[in-house]
């Protein structure tokens, strides 16, 4: 293991456990792994997915600011 994906492990330790397995889900993707179960959405969610691209095709897009406070909100 790199340096830097034990540090990034680490970092990954100290998040709540659904943050973990959605971290650990992207790893898994990116290193092949076939049998990583995609996630299934709620209804509400697809909702939110389908709103969300309407609102990119319209260049509406969060600012800085709105992406900074976001991440500060979920310790990132």
């Amino acid at each position: 293991m790199t340096k830097l994906l034990d540090q990034a492990v680490e970092i990954a330790r100290a998040l709540p456990p659904q943050v973990q397995d959605d971290i650990a889900r992207v790893v898994m993707q990116l290193a092949g792994d076939d049998k990583a179960a995609p996630v299934t959405l709620s209804a509400d969610e697809r909702v939110a997915v389908v709103a969300s691209k309407a609102a990119a095709v319209r260049g509406e897009f969060a600012s800085d600011a709105q992406v900074r406070a976001v991440w500060a909100k979920h310790g990132l």
